[in-house]
């Protein structure tokens, strides 16, 4: 697959934009993530005009809808920084992106819990930076992540497996709309469905088995909103035990004694989280090898992500 082009605040890169002409450089992204994403860099207050170095600046008033003013002089930039990105964002349009990673605490670029100051310099962890707010109401649909955040292998696992989720929907999207291509994404990523919202997975369903009588364009924005909407909820230990166990049915037939048994420990294992998932799916991936169980041999879910990244190596 192609590189993923990915959305980033411009300082986790390394480049000294910041106010006081530092970076925020986060080796993760750049040392291992690059290997497999694209960036497009976006500063928010040096691209709306604004100096490194420049005097800082933070959110006040009410944190649904702060102003952003400098600390010493009290100027009002918030018209300035909207205006921008409102621009900002429909250029992004184009750019084909597939998510995108947030400088934390920062009141242009912060997805949550930034800092807002009352007007007697109180502050409260309610606000959201004016850029990371525009970016995620244009694209609500598009996986959205503070770097500070992906050092939580829980957060850091769902944010690239939605990811690489879309730039796979992306592609099945630029070939000619058809029931074939949206049954055929439907059904080697059930399973992965599955281990994020068993809810999601049979509203799909439904949606897929009734789309004969709908508009083929109605399916496939459906589609992709329950699509995005099921991947944003984190897959659990006890959703992916219940897809272990799910896919433990397609073996009934052929699994001896001792292999039923060392499968059924391993996965009793994973639930009391003394392993990690990748050890059940391992076992899993050399049955479906042996076998040629060619139904579970498609389903993303047994790599749906490179296994270099090891974000299913985490008890």
């Amino acid at each position: 697959m192609e590189k993923i082009r990915i959305g980033i605040s411009t300082c986790l890169m390394g480049e000294p934009v910041r106010y006081d002409g530092g970076h925020a450089h986060d080796r993760y992204v750049t040392d291992t993530l690059a290997r497999y994403a694209e960036f497009v860099p976006v500063c928010p207050e040096l691209e709306a005009g604004l100096e490194v170095p420049r005097e800082p600046m933070r959110l006040v008033g009410d944190p649904e809808s702060p102003r952003l003013i400098t600390v010493r002089t009290k100027r009002d930039m918030t018209e300035v920084l909207v205006t921008w990105a409102g621009k900002r964002v429909r250029e992004l349009e184009s750019e084909g992106l597939c998510g995108f990673i947030f400088k934390s605490k920062s009141p242009s670029s912060g997805m949550e819990r930034v800092k807002v100051y009352s007007e007697s310099g109180t502050p409260v962890k309610k606000g959201v930076g004016l850029f990371a707010r525009a970016f995620m109401e244009h694209f609500p649909l598009i996986p959205a992540e503070e770097e500070g955040r992906l050092h939580d292998p829980h957060l850091r696992e769902n944010f690239i497996e939605r990811i690489f989720i879309l730039k796979r929907w992306r592609r099945t999207q630029a070939e000619r709309k058809s029931m074939g291509s949206i049954v055929g994404f439907h059904t080697v990523h059930k399973l992965l469905i599955l281990s994020h919202s068993p809810k999601h997975y049979r509203e799909m369903g439904r949606l897929v088995a009734q789309a004969k009588d709908l508009k083929i364009d109605e399916v496939y924005a459906r589609y992709e909103s329950l699509l995005m909407e099921a991947s944003r909820l984190l897959a659990t230990v006890k959703k992916h035990t219940n897809v272990l166990q799910h896919m433990m049915g397609y073996f009934k037939k052929q699994l001896g004694p001792d292999e039923k048994q060392e499968l059924l420990e391993v996965i009793g294992a994973y639930h009391d989280e003394f392993i990690p998932l990748i050890v059940p799916i391992t076992l899993f991936r050399h049955y479906v090898r042996k076998y040629d169980q060619a139904y579970l041999r498609d389903q993303v879910y047994l790599s749906p992500h490179p296994l270099e990244l090891k974000l299913r190596n985490h008890a």
